[in-house]
This record gives C-alpha cells, sequence and structure tokens, in this order.
C-alpha cells in the first residue's frame, strides 16, 4: 500500500511548564467570539489560559515579545498575570476556545490594565 496515511495522528503543538505547580479542581471551556476589529486591551487573568484559534484570526502580544497573528489551528498560552498587551481580532474576527485551569471555587477574571512602556 502506498503511501498510506495513519489513521491516527498525535503532535503536540504546545507544551508549557506550570511554575509554580498549579492546583486545578477543574477545567472552564469557553467558545469566545470577538468580532471584526475587537481589541481586548491591555489585560491581565488570574490563572493561566490556554486557547486555540477555530475561526479568523487575531493579533496577540505578550507585554516585552514580539507580537503575532495566530491564525486557525494556532494555539497560545496567556500566563497567570501576565500582562497580554494585544488580542486583537483582525478585520474577519476571531472564534477560539479558551481553556481555564481553576481552582474548585474560583472563576476566571479578566482585569484591564493601564497600557505601559
Amino acid at each position: 500500500m502506498e503511501n498510506q496515511q495513519p489513521a491516527v495522528s498525535r503532535a503536540i503543538v504546545l507544551d508549557v511548564p506550570l511554575d509554580p505547580a498549579l492546583a486545578t479542581g477543574r477545567m472552564q471551556v469557553r467558545r469566545i467570539t470577538m468580532g471584526p476589529g475587537v481589541a481586548a486591551g491591555p489585560h491581565v487573568h488570574n490563572g493561566p489560559v490556554f486557547g486555540n484559534i477555530v475561526e479568523g484570526s487575531v493579533v496577540y502580544q505578550i507585554k516585552g515579545e514580539p507580537e503575532s497573528l495566530l491564525r486557525v489551528g494556532d494555539v497560545f498560552y496567556e500566563p497567570a498575570d501576565t500582562v497580554i498587551a494585544r488580542f486583537d481580532a483582525t478585520d474577519e474576527g476571531v472564534v477560539f476556545f479558551g481553556y481555564f485551569p481553576l481552582l474548585a471555587d474560583q472563576e476566571p477574571t479578566l482585569t484591564a490594565v493601564e497600557p505601559r512602556d
């Protein structure tokens, strides 16, 4: 059989060490939609956020790092208490899944912060 593809394929697309070890009581997954041109503005989360883009695209930047354009299939990681300088939907908008590891009684938060150089 020529060029037969395996029935199942697995590839690691993101492997992030959590330091200190994150105590997790539950995982919340959200489908989030941002309209064309919507900018989240500089913000921080009270816990880590993992995500993957399922439609559209977004300009993503952690403060102090280069920005990148995330497209369908791309994944991202936002560390807890770290300024996310940009999470801006492009002209096509964006839909993504956000994965929030939480303590049993914790709710995820997004807190706007003042942009600082």
